[in-house]
């Protein structure tokens, strides 16, 4: 049975365009977004089991890297990187079409599950990344902007550039970017309570996850909370 701490919540709402600051609020209060779909919930399915979902971010005021971090940055530094506005293009879907088999579950059917196809359909400013080696495009990875904040959407890369450790450098170069932009908190999607395919997300330091209840706390404090660190639920 669910536990007496535990309430349930699943919401969702759609819109069209809001605000920096509006979109700042509702990642605050653990909502996410695919397009004009924004939602939020507490429990989720993971490996045939209900786990709790823990909604992440990082205080970019005091951000550590670890030195497997510090090695994929030095690994990459011959990759060219630069940031522009949502445009998707044939190259980024059939990228797409390729990284998504690394998945065994849950494998999503389009780019477009997560994205529109232009930026101005986007419900706040959405950003591009994209990463080169000489000519050929190896990764990119979304980025939505907000006043204070930012928020990983989705990242992809070349299968065969595995090795280079492209999805964790994407995301240390999504907050390079926000500290230069002056922004207060990264967030990185969700995580599951005990062990998933998400966990890299916890090897970021200072990590925050939200308690349901209002609350951003320390990672490791949240875990040694009783009852909150347990899996599955049921």
């Amino acid at each position: 049975m669910l536990g007496s701490d535990l309430q349930f919540i699943n919401e969702e709402f759609f819109a069209e365009r809001l605000s920096p600051e509006q979109i700042d609020k509702l990642w605050a209060e653990g909502w996410r977004h695919f397009g004009g779909h924004f939602f939020r919930y507490n429990l989720g399915i993971h490996d045939n089991e209900i786990r709790r979902v823990q909604p992440l971010r990082i205080d970019l005021s005091s951000v550590t890297l670890t030195k497997s971090q510090r090695r994929i940055l030095r690994r990459n530094d011959d990759l060219d990187v630069s940031f522009g506005p949502l445009s998707l293009t044939r190259g980024s879907v059939e990228m797409f079409e390729r990284h998504k088999q690394r998945f065994k579950f849950g494998i999503p059917e389009s780019i477009h599950n997560f994205l529109p196809p232009a930026a101005e359909f986007s419900p706040c400013e959405t950003l591009q990344l994209n990463v080169f080696s000489g000519s050929r495009l190896v990764a990119q990875s979304f980025v939505d902007v907000g006043a204070t904040a930012i928020s990983g959407v989705y990242g992809m890369y070349e299968p065969d550039e595995a090795a280079r450790g492209l999805g964790i450098f994407t995301m240390l170069k999504e907050i390079e970017f926000a500290r230069a932009a002056g922004k207060r908190h990264y967030y990185l999607g969700y995580s599951y309570s005990g062990a998933s395919f998400y966990d890299y997300k916890k090897r970021f330091k200072p990590l925050q996850v939200y308690d349901w209840q209002g609350q951003w706390l320390d990672h490791e404090a949240y875990t040694q909370l009783s009852g909150w660190t347990s899996a599955p639920i049921i």
